[in-house]
């Protein structure tokens, strides 16, 4: 991104990470200077017992979590932006722009909580699955995966570490709302949590006034692989990437809807020679690059989608910041990513009749 992006985006991820550290004050009676960068400081102890329901069952935390881990995407940017640092979250590889671990908007929270160079917390290295030693040594009193796809077998390994927080009913299902407010009331939190929430909103509401054209449009978000078109991944409805898209006023296309019936799944697969099946959508969402639109025009099959004819298709540079933002989106993520990619929904839709 240009540096000039760069900046403001970084302003605004600080915006929210001080509205965070704001309602940790006013919670605690005293300053953000009075907390550790591990304890959540601000958490009301009258909050607890706390037990969530998850889809393994129930999880209980008796008291308030003072080390917090974290595991799966983007959990950690919840404690982060709620003014605690977790004593370990998951070492980012996707979207990774400088090969530090750490996303830009997550390193930007870090940084305003004194968190970086040797305070940083442990990376979990999830390459080949969860870490259960590597997260165990942190010694959590919490370990927060309300967006995860966590399978039982995980959660109950887990749990044995510390009360683990899972998602509520699907895998990799949880929007970034619910994240926020999941993992914030285990930490005592939710209040704080849901102004956080309602601060993204406004943001949203106000960038999608500088762009008419967003709201109210179809949309499809999938994935084709450019070496084989026979096949159009799609994103169903429970994904967090296309619940984000509702977010910002656009509409599931019917069709998808359809397709996607009543499937605990959050990726599905067409067939390229059912691609008509897509006429509804006026907006197409893909992984990609700069020959991607091009590709698939010049398909014979997929180059009849409507949207793909005609333009109106936003295509995310693979392993990118933004795509990385968006496909598992934070409290934190999509006021980072928010003006750039409402701006690619906003070129794609200028094209639709």
């Amino acid at each position: 991104m240009p540096h000039s992006t760069v900046q403001r985006h970084l302003a605004r991820v600080a915006a929210v990470v001080a509205a965070g550290l704001a309602l940790t004050a006013c919670s605690s009676g005293g300053s953000t200077d009075d907390q550790t960068t591990t304890a959540a400081g601000s958490s009301s102890t009258s909050a607890f017992p706390v037990t969530l329901a998850n889809t393994f069952g129930e999880t209980t935390i008796e008291s308030q979590p003072e080390r917090v881990a974290t595991v799966n995407w983007g959990n950690h940017d919840v404690p982060l932006a709620l003014g605690i640092v977790p004593v370990g979250l998951q070492e980012t590889t996707y979207g990774d722009d400088d090969g530090d671990g750490i996303l830009p908007w997550t390193y930007a929270a870090l940084e305003k909580l004194g968190a970086t160079g040797d305070a940083l917390p442990e990376l979990f290295d999830e390459t080949d699955g969860i870490p259960f030693e590597q997260v165990a040594n942190t010694e959590p009193d919490v370990v927060l995966a309300a967006y995860s796809g966590l399978t039982e077998e995980d959660y109950g390994t887990l749990s044995q570490i510390a009360p683990t927080v899972s998602y509520p009913e699907f895998a990799w299902g949880t929007s970034w709302k619910d994240m926020a407010l999941i993992d914030g009331e285990a930490l005592g939190m939710k209040d704080e949590a849901q102004a956080l929430v309602d601060d993204v909103l406004a943001q949203i509401e106000a960038a999608l006034a500088e762009r008419p054209d967003v709201a109210g449009k179809t949309v499809a978000y999938g994935w084709i692989d450019p070496a084989d078109t026979s096949t159009i991944g799609l994103y169903t409805p429970l994904d967090a990437r296309v619940q984000l898209l509702t977010d910002l006023g656009m509409v599931d296309a019917p069709s998808v809807v359809e397709l996607a019936a009543d499937t605990d799944q959050f990726y599905l697969s067409l067939s390229a020679e059912n691609a008509d099946t897509l006429s509804d959508v006026d907006v197409l969402v893909v992984y990609g690059d700069d020959t991607t639109l091009a590709t698939l025009q010049a398909d014979p099959l997929i180059g009849k989608i409507p949207a793909v004819a005609r333009g109106s298709v936003v295509v995310m540079p693979n392993s990118a910041p933004i795509s990385a933002a968006t496909s598992g989106p934070t409290v934190l993520s999509v006021p980072y990513v928010l003006d750039d990619y409402l701006d690619l929904f906003q070129a794609a839709a200028e094209h639709v009749g």
